[in-house]
């Protein structure tokens, strides 16, 4: 076999392992997109009654058809969260405040139109009850009893001055490189 019969083979090897490689290559992106099928990721930043109530609705949508939701939830988000009553000891004075003057719990959240001072909610929960709609807290419990992942937003938690054992129990914390993973290998990612 001469020299340059040798160099073809070889190049033709090159060539073959290059398309093999990107080949696989493809391959293995597929599959990670049939993989990141079933995956959502929310960010729920408001704190408005509706709002919430429609992120809920829609977590627990995507868990009946088979999808892996994880809920980041951030700044005014956070107050759906939130345990009913909590003991703000030990914190600083602008925390005090702050706590003081945001609603604790989805039973407190303002609507984001037609609140009414208060009205509002008190007259879409009457509402809902009279239609056998659920109550915001029972899609949250559902939520989180059937596999939705909701974790609250450290930073936001620290400007706040909320503490983990503030939120309701199986709430998990992180940062944004949480939200940015889970984003990253989900088809679909939604901000409320």
């Amino acid at each position: 076999m001469s020299g340059e019969q040798t160099a073809e083979k070889s190049m033709a090897a090159v060539t073959d392992g290059k398309i093999a490689e990107k080949v696989k290559e493809l391959e293995d992106r597929i599959a990670q997109l049939e993989v990141n099928k079933g995956n959502m990721t929310m960010v729920l930043f408001s704190g408005d009654f509706d709002k919430a109530f429609a992120a809920f609705i829609i977590a627990n949508g995507a868990l009946a058809m088979g999808k892996e939701v994880t809920m980041f939830v951030t700044f005014w988000g956070l107050d759906a969260i939130k345990k009913p009553a909590f003991s703000t000891a030990g914190r600083g004075f602008l925390e005090k405040m702050v706590l003081a003057m945001r609603p604790k719990g989805p039973n407190k959240l303002a609507t984001s139109k037609m609140n009414f001072g208060g009205i509002g909610p008190k007259l879409f929960r009457f509402m809902m009850k009279q239609k056998n709609v659920e109550q915001l807290h029972t899609m949250i419990e559902m939520a989180q009893e059937f596999g939705v992942r909701i974790v609250a937003c450290q930073m936001s938690m620290d400007v706040m001055g909320l503490k983990k054992e503030d939120l309701l129990d199986g709430v998990e914390v992180g940062g944004v490189a949480l939200f940015l993973n889970s984003s990253y290998q989900s088809n679909t990612t939604l901000f409320v």
